[in-house]
């Protein structure tokens, strides 16, 4: 939160490679770096349009030689899914991450207040979401109640 500096990297893990091989540094596709010094806000869809290009055009296949089978076959890709942060999560999909209703997990459910004195919201709740005989129902001292 102090940090002057912002940098956004952007990794493409390929899924096709059994689990504990495709997690590996050495399996991790560093597509693009997005430099600060600040954050790049809504205009990230200009870093991301050559990457959204490039996942169009594997969607239906491209022809690739396997140098090992000696032979052509055609490469697909597939977005799958998006791990980020909150701030990348308003940016990407809209999602307003500040609020009344910040959660998206739980949407309008959202159990949020603001203090009289404080500025900011608080967000509570979420336990409400564990089984009834999870171990975090038992640590009510490890846990901040009002």
């Amino acid at each position: 939160m102090s940090s002057k500096h912002n940098t956004w990297p952007v990794m493409l893990i390929p899924y096709n490679l059994p689990p504990w091989i495709c997690m590996k540094q050495t399996s991790l596709i560093l597509s693009m770096i997005i430099p600060g010094p600040s954050s790049p806000r809504n205009d990230i869809d200009i870093y991301l349009d050559l990457l959204v290009d490039e996942l169009l055009k594997l969607r239906n296949g491209v022809e690739t030689y396997d140098a090992s089978a000696r032979k052509k076959f055609s490469l697909r890709a597939a977005l799958l899914w998006t791990l980020n942060d909150f701030r990348a999560l308003a940016y990407l999909y809209g999602w307003s991450t500040g609020g009344k209703y910040a959660c998206p997990s739980c949407a309008i459910l959202t159990k949020s207040f603001r203090p009289k004195k404080g500025g900011k919201f608080c967000y509570m709740g979420h336990r409400r979401w564990l089984p009834p005989n999870h171990i975090y129902r038992k640590l009510n001292s490890q846990f901040a109640t009002l």
